[in-house]
């Protein structure tokens, strides 16, 4: 069982009261920059155990009646179909999915922003479609020069271009369906628009990592410089952190140069920038909730594994490239990490080894204990781990059937000489199926669907690439799966 390592209660009560105290701070009106993931940021609740996945939307809940939502995306992410390759839709399909979950928790969507137009096609057709939905929409313009012409940026013909949001809250969260979106451009212009109407407001970052009050190799922090490793963005000391306070502070390369146009951009929109150094714009306060530093560093190396696998594997399918893999293989170096930390790897490969190089998946249970699945006749490796799995965890004898032959083998026949499947063998997710049936009947299979919460957060590894149903099936019951950058045939055409 994985050790928790943080206290996500006290995450939430710090979190909150430091927000309440930043609106204040700036007269009662912030725009509140939000670096990665609102909803489902798996990337921390691995990283910090004990951290839920939707722990900053609790935390705004908390001040559900201060909170504003504006959602950026960008034009050209719309006209180019740009996708979350999390969740396999495009941009803009992001940004309904998105209102729809904030109302669904009662926080206010007050408008969308469309940053950068210029004229696109789809992204007016967005706009129109978002206010026959009655959903206010706004529209934000390329600023010649930006972000290193201070003079043009802040001046009529820059900013003063973009539509003005009319907002009402004091709290106004600016987000987005990913990076590149706009949104820090947009709390900036904003901010010159509030100003011209006499309204003091300010501005904030909230980004969880890097945590600026751990050290800059702790785990933690090498985790996020891995998990950001195809962005090309680096920790490093805050350098204006230092020589203001002469205290030691991590942030990223991005923020640290993008600093000194900030700093300008503030002085020429208010007359004085209210921050020091990138650090001072942050309102995390992850770091004071750490409660076992041995058991997040575990954790935190974990994930340097799994995102080194990722981009290997990335790379073998054509999506990434090497250099991703290099940047994450010399952060392990720097850090004595290796794959051997990963205890599921070994054990596959070995399982793999003892059956002739046959594919095989590894399953490590909350107990510690590793079951091993391999290809069969009936069942995929990935199918055949899941199900040894349920029965360790169950206390089920190894030697029962939890699903007959005479269960599979009418849907082996379905899926080769009705649907036109080369591969009889079972996914995941058809097993899961035959699984649920067989527990009409079956005590024993009934026992065993009920062990499938308890794969939750279980550690797997495959020994080749497996499909992307498999990989989904995995991912939803929440376990944390790494594979091999092989496939597990010689074919030129690999069916996802």
């Amino acid at each position: 069982m994985q050790k928790i390592g943080f206290d996500n209660d006290l995450y939430i009560k710090k979190q909150s009261e430091q927000i309440q105290k930043r609106i204040q701070a700036f007269g009662g009106k912030l725009y509140l920059e939000f670096g990665g993931k609102l909803f489902d940021d798996y990337h921390a609740s691995r990283v910090l155990p004990g951290f839920r996945p939707d722990s900053k939307v609790l935390m705004l809940k908390n001040i559900a009646k201060d909170v504003e939502i504006v959602i950026v995306i960008n034009a050209d992410a719309i006209e180019k179909n740009k996708m979350r390759s999390d969740l396999g839709i495009t941009y803009d399909a992001d940004v309904l999915r998105l209102i729809d979950a904030f109302r669904s928790i009662g926080l206010y969507v007050g408008s969308v922003v469309i940053s950068q137009f210029d004229g696109q096609p789809s992204a007016a057709v967005f706009k129109e479609k978002l206010e026959k939905l009655g959903i206010k929409t706004y529209l934000h313009y390329p600023i010649q020069g930006y972000p290193t012409d201070i003079k043009h940026i802040v001046s009529e013909e820059g900013f003063g271009k973009n539509e003005y949001i009319e907002t009402t809250c004091p709290l106004v969260v600016v987000t987005a369906p990913g990076p590149g979106s706009g949104k820090m451009a947009t709390c900036l212009s904003q901010l010159y628009h509030e100003h011209l109407r006499g309204v003091s407001a300010g501005y904030a970052k909230f980004e969880t990592f890097p945590i600026w009050n751990l050290p800059l190799k702790h785990p933690v922090n090498l985790a996020y410089e891995a998990a950001t490793a195809d962005l090309n963005d680096v920790n490093m000391i805050d350098p204006y952190h230092l020589e203001a306070y002469g205290d030691i502070a991590v942030n990223y390369n991005r923020d640290v140069e993008v600093f000194p146009v900030l700093s300008a951009m503030f002085q020429r929109i208010s007359g004085a920038c209210p921050y020091k150094s990138p650090t001072d714009m942050g309102v995390n306060m992850a770091g004071y909730c750490i409660t076992d530093d041995a058991a997040v560093e575990n954790a935190a190396r974990d994930e340097v594994i799994r995102r080194y696998y990722d981009a290997l594997c990335e790379n073998r399918l054509g999506r990434g490239d090497e250099e991703t893999a290099h940047k994450i293989e010399i952060i392990m170096n720097h850090a004595n990490i290796t794959t051997d930390h990963r205890k599921v790897v070994s054990a596959a490969l070995s399982k793999s080894a003892a059956t002739g190089d046959a594919p095989a998946v590894a399953i490590a249970l909350p107990d510690g204990r590793i079951v091993t699945g391999k290809t069969s006749n009936l069942l995929g490796a990935s199918s055949a781990a899941l199900l040894n799995a349920v029965k360790a965890a169950g206390n089920i004898d190894d030697s029962l059937h939890l699903i007959e032959p005479s269960v599979i083998e009418p849907i082996q026949k379905l899926k080769t000489d009705i649907l036109g499947n080369h591969n009889p063998r079972l996914h995941s997710d058809e097993v899961l199926i035959a699984l649920t049936m067989s527990a009409v009947q079956s005590r024993t299979a009934k026992l065993a669907t009920e062990q499938l919460s308890a794969l939750r957060g279980c550690e797997a590894h495959s020994t080749v690439l497996l499909s992307q149903v498999d990989k989904d099936v995995y991912r939803k019951l929440g376990i944390h799966l790494t594979c091999e950058p092989k496939y597990q045939t010689k074919k030129l055409y690999h069916k996802g």
